[in-house]
């Protein structure tokens, strides 16, 4: 067992030197650690301290509701056309995402597979688009997703352009 430092007190503090064992060294020790570690919590008005609050609470606080809407836009065609390539795709942002989208939006590249109307399993390069909107918007900007769903499949002769949606919190 390895030894532990011997504790000597100030003078003043105790009588008389006394020799101390190291369990009394160690609980000496101990107790002015606990005794000086400052322990505070400030809070306005009503608020509960974050220490006793829900992590929801303290999360649904930092930010307001936004849906985030996720297309997923393939790039190879069912017909064997060409596949859809970064000029074009980035084209179709610009001509159809961004005029109905301002504010921003997030685009990732990806690797998918699916199953094609005609049964096969197709691996393509593919784009996730991320839309991150109000939730107060949901009907006006659902419109305007479908506008671009439609308006991809059609231009890329695509069988569908996948959609996923979750209710979130955004602070910016």
């Amino acid at each position: 067992m390895p030894r532990l430092p011997r504790f000597t007190a100030p003078k003043g503090l105790t009588g008389p030197k006394k020799k101390r064992t190291a369990l009394t060294t160690t609980a000496v020790a101990l107790a002015v650690l606990t005794v000086s570690t400052p322990v505070a919590y400030a809070t306005l008005g009503d608020e509960a301290p974050a220490a006793s609050r829900s992590t929801a609470q303290v999360v649904a606080s930092r930010g307001k509701a936004y849906i985030e809407t996720r297309l997923f836009l393939g790039t190879e065609r069912p017909d064997g056309g060409p596949a859809v390539t970064d000029r074009q795709f980035l084209s179709f942002i610009d001509e159809e995402v961004t005029p109905r989208f301002p504010n921003g939006l997030t685009i990732q590249d990806g690797r998918g597979q699916w199953r094609d109307s005609n049964g096969v399993i197709e691996r393509e390069r593919s784009y996730e688009l991320t839309l991150l909107y109000p939730a107060s918007e949901a009907l006006v900007r659902d419109a305007r997703i479908e506008r671009i769903r439609d308006a991809y499949e059609k231009a890329y002769a695509q069988d569908s352009v996948a959609r996923i949606e979750e209710r979130t919190t955004a602070d910016f």
